[in-house]
């Protein structure tokens, strides 16, 4: 990549990460193109350049995020760490991100889920159910998922979850929960148990 297109995609993540940053406290009807310009240091026209209009710079940013996730699960799952200290941080970084994400970018981005061949849906299939095998592999290995349970089960328990919260009445409900639902997952409904 030369320094004209590598300048170029740097520019292309300022306006994206400028986009997400304002969408995650405001929501997306309430950030104009020119707030982004503004916090993107990029004239309104740049934008358009490169996105077109607002509705594809939304559905960019949505990729960007999930991208952006996908890469923070990933360090996660391959960080030199025990297994125990991998959980505490998917926890608290669901915890955070429901803090810090406003209900309408939320609310978008299940609705994007919810579609038939949606852009999350793929990369669940080839990348995070990998990845999440992975985990629970290691998992067993370190003592801290039951052995006897099958990767199918689990990874049912999880389709049969995700399929659930796909319903639109339950995304527009589910964000405060979150971190309890994470926790359900990990602990099971009679908790973590210190020993």
């Amino acid at each position: 990549m030369d320094g004209f297109q590598r300048r170029r995609e740097q520019k292309k993540q300022n306006i994206l990460e400028a986009a997400l940053t304002l969408f995650m406290e405001y929501g997306i009807q309430k950030v104009s193109i020119s707030e982004i310009a503004k916090k993107a240091n990029v004239s309104q026209v740049t934008i358009y350049n490169y996105f077109e209009s607002k509705h594809k710079l939304i559905h960019d940013v949505f990729i960007y995020y999930i991208e952006k996730s996908y890469t923070q699960f990933e360090k996660i799952v391959f960080a030199d760490i025990p297994f125990p200290e991998k959980i505490k941080q998917f926890i608290f970084s669901k915890k955070e991100t429901a803090k810090q994400i406003h209900v309408e970018l939320y609310q978008h981005l299940m609705k994007e889920y919810s579609q038939e061949g949606n852009y999350i849906e793929g990369l669940y299939t080839q990348k995070v159910i990998p990845l999440f095998t992975h985990l629970l592999k290691e998992g067993k290995e370190q003592g801290f998922v039951d052995p006897n349970l099958s990767n199918e089960a689990i990874l049912f328990y999880v389709k049969m979850l995700s399929d659930y919260i796909q319903r639109e009445e339950v995304y527009q409900s589910i964000l405060p929960m979150t971190e309890d639902i994470t926790n359900i997952f990990f602990y099971g409904i009679v908790g973590k148990r210190d020993n």
